[in-house]
């Protein structure tokens, strides 16, 4: 549940209050009797991994790294390709043998 907090207008006290989403907010401070304000305030928000930008996105269909193509790396020399990846070249066809 969250934390919610409250100033109280009359004598300045602040308070915190863990309290459900469907409960009211607080009206009156428990001590003095002063009405409370709820108390909001700014919230970093980090995004970790891949997605969140232009220069992340899934196709390779347009260039989007300022003109910038991906080059192999050659450091991944003799590596597998991908399971279903298209060869560069087809492979030879076996000749048919003739009667």
């Amino acid at each position: 549940m969250p934390t919610y907090e409250y100033t109280c207008k009359s004598c300045g006290e602040t308070i915190e209050a863990v309290q459900s989403f469907s409960d009211k907010p607080l009206r009156k401070h428990k001590e003095c009797g002063g009405e409370l304000q709820k108390v909001f305030h700014a919230r970093g928000v980090v995004f970790k991994g891949s997605g969140f930008y232009s220069t992340d996105s899934r196709s390779s269909k347009t260039p989007s790294s300022g003109g910038a193509s991906k080059k192999s790396d050659p450091s991944k020399k003799g590596e597998p390709s991908p399971a279903g990846a298209a060869s560069a070249t087809p492979p030879a066809a076996s000749p048919t043998p003739t009667d």
